[in-house]
């Protein structure tokens, strides 16, 4: 088994045409300049080593030695042996709410942004665990089903904004039974759900949820985004602050942290509440969890183990560099008993 892995370097290759057509040009002119200087058999006399065939054997040896280098920069590799890895972990499903108060800048930059904040931060510190996503404000929405492509989740997380769901409010019992169909493993001890909300307008129905998902082996930890005091909610257009949202008698409508909702929710699922405040803290929590957790096999395969040859054609390269410098073009005593190009000696 061998494989190449810088493809890219065998343009330059070219290099050895180009070089055969340089040499080429060069004997034309050498010839044309020899004849204007003086007949062949004067030259032969004021040159009796000259010689043809070292020349080319120069030409040959330089091309060697580029098309080694080349193969030097496509770094050929040759497995030495099979390895079994195995790809174990955990389930998680993030719910991230993009209900409109989550639009509240009481905590920075804003609650729906500090939330997808937290969420990245904890995918960056996860090993070999699935991760999924789940929108959901007054519904839930999935986002992404159940992948260890932490780049695509990423992707899929910066697209959460609070206009995706036309209905409002902050269902989080939706969440919980979404997330339910996408573990896929009934022997799978270790669910994960982690809710991120400030637990405001929450269903009353989200507490029992949550007991009835523990049963089923899922574990949910909630995080709470924003401030107990509360703070506005912004509307904007393109970017311009224009107003903030009223109620119906024209106040302006405060939007407050709801951590009593949302610790009883984790604390019905075997789950912790957490904080959204300081962005370190949680992500640090949140991983001792999962490392503590036992993991589940996902896959198994034989992944073939390659090591780099480069180091024989680099230096094949240099000798042969070493050779077209010392190679002479006169004849040698043994070369003109062989007379391989029929000189006249």
């Amino acid at each position: 088994m061998f494989q190449l892995e810088e493809k890219i370097w065998f343009w330059t290759l070219l290099v050895i045409p180009v070089l055969v057509l340089f040499f080429l040009l060069l004997l034309l002119w050498k010839k044309q300049t020899q004849k204007r200087f003086a007949n062949a058999t004067l030259l032969k006399r004021l040159s009796p080593n000259k010689s043809v065939f070292k020349s080319v054997l120069k030409l040959v040896v330089l091309c060697l030695a580029f098309a080694s280098l080349t193969l030097a920069l496509v770094n050929p590799k040759v497995g030495t042996s099979l390895e079994t890895v195995k790809r174990e972990g955990v389930d998680i499903v993030f719910a991230v709410d993009v209900s409109k108060s989550m639009l509240a800048e009481d905590i920075k930059p804003n609650r729906l942004e500090k939330s997808q904040q937290l969420v990245s931060r904890i995918i960056d510190k996860l090993g070999s665990d699935r991760v999924g996503i789940i929108a959901y404000a007054g519904k839930a929405f999935p986002q992404l089903p159940i992948t260890t492509d932490y780049s695509a989740a990423k992707m899929f997380l910066q697209n959460l904004n609070t206009d995706m769901l036309s209905s409002q409010g902050t269902a989080i019992n939706e969440a919980i039974n979404l997330a339910k169909t996408y573990y896929d493993d009934d022997q799978q001890t270790n669910r994960v759900l982690v809710i991120l909300s400030d637990g405001e307008d929450h269903s009353e129905a989200a507490v029992q949820v949550a007991e009835e998902a523990s049963k089923e082996g899922i574990k949910i930890f909630t995080i709470g985004v924003g401030d107990v005091n509360g703070g506005p909610i912004p509307l904007r257009r393109n970017g311009v602050l224009l107003n903030y949202k009223k109620d119906k008698q024209g106040e302006t409508v405060i939007t407050k942290l709801d951590e009593e909702t949302l610790k009883n929710i984790a604390s019905q699922a075997n789950g912790v509440y957490i904080n959204g405040a300081i962005t370190d803290k949680v992500v640090s929590q949140m991983s001792d969890i999962l490392n503590k957790m036992d993991k589940t096999e996902f896959e198994a395969k034989q992944v073939a183990n390659f090591e780099s040859r480069f180091q024989w054609f680099l230096g094949l390269a240099i000798l042969l560099l070493f050779i077209d410098i010392f190679l002479l073009e006169r004849k040698t005593a043994w070369l003109k008993k062989l007379n391989l190009f029929n000189e006249n000696l």
